[in-house]
């Protein structure tokens, strides 16, 4: 599905603003499902729980506060550094360069970066393999937002204060809905990344667009048709 923008929506954009798991790459490559396993091995081994409980305990965590390491370290006082290492310990060669993708992000108009609830070192690794990280700015992450995940409002207002980003002449791209709300009431344009299957094993009913969601302006699963219809 791709929502085909209207080009004069976006012609005011300077800066374009990306999440990077299941945005920069699809959701059905599966590189975050490596992720996910590793951060559920993590608690099952931290709290002596079976996967499944482990698996629960994870979800709910991320879904409290924004991500499983948040809660990690509300509710069990961990070491992230120690967390974000083990979680991203994952094989990146899933990942092949998308050069038309790459030309795409290259040919907008203004500065380009990354804002993750990973690390900056699973982003440059990830943009690497993908062949775009060359395109980008800076790559705003966990660590940047002292540990306070998207969707919290100060972590935005951190990102934004930093890059001095004019917010009316802004655009985010996200694959959570939750992770545009905020983005829209500070006036950017937003664009939800869907998956190709919104059935797939590792997307929750909660992270499913809705029809109450009207801060987004526009949802494609296809990022470089939607952005190659701008240019």
């Amino acid at each position: 599905m791709t929502d085909l923008p209207n080009k004069a929506d976006f012609a005011h954009v300077r800066d374009w603003v990306f999440d990077l798991d299941n945005t920069l790459y699809p959701h059905h490559v599966d590189l975050f499902a490596q992720i996910d396993k590793n951060m559920t091995a993590y608690v099952s081994a931290l709290l002596g729980l079976s996967r499944e409980d482990a698996r629960a305990l994870q979800k709910q965590y991320y879904y409290d506060h924004g991500t499983t390491l948040k809660g990690l370290m509300i509710h069990h006082d961990i070491d992230p550094l120690d967390f974000l290492e083990k979680a991203h310990a994952i094989d990146y060669g899933v990942l092949s360069p998308d050069l038309s993708l790459g030309e795409a992000i290259r040919a907008l108009p203004g500065r380009k970066f990354i804002f993750t609830n990973g690390s900056v070192k699973h982003a440059e690794m990830a943009a690497k393999a993908l062949g775009i990280l060359d395109h980008f700015d800076d790559v705003f992450d966990i660590v940047a937002a002292e540990y306070m995940p998207k969707p919290a409002g100060a972590t935005y207002d951190k990102f934004m204060a930093l890059h001095r980003i004019e917010t009316q002449q802004a655009v985010m791209f996200e694959d959570l809905p939750r992770n545009l709300l905020v983005p829209k009431a500070l006036g950017m344009k937003t664009v939800l990344l869907i998956p190709q299957n919104e059935n797939h094993e590792f997307v929750d009913a909660w992270e499913k667009r809705s029809e109450e969601d009207e801060h987004i302006d526009y949802a494609t699963s296809d990022l470089t048709a939607f952005l190659n219809a701008l240019l």
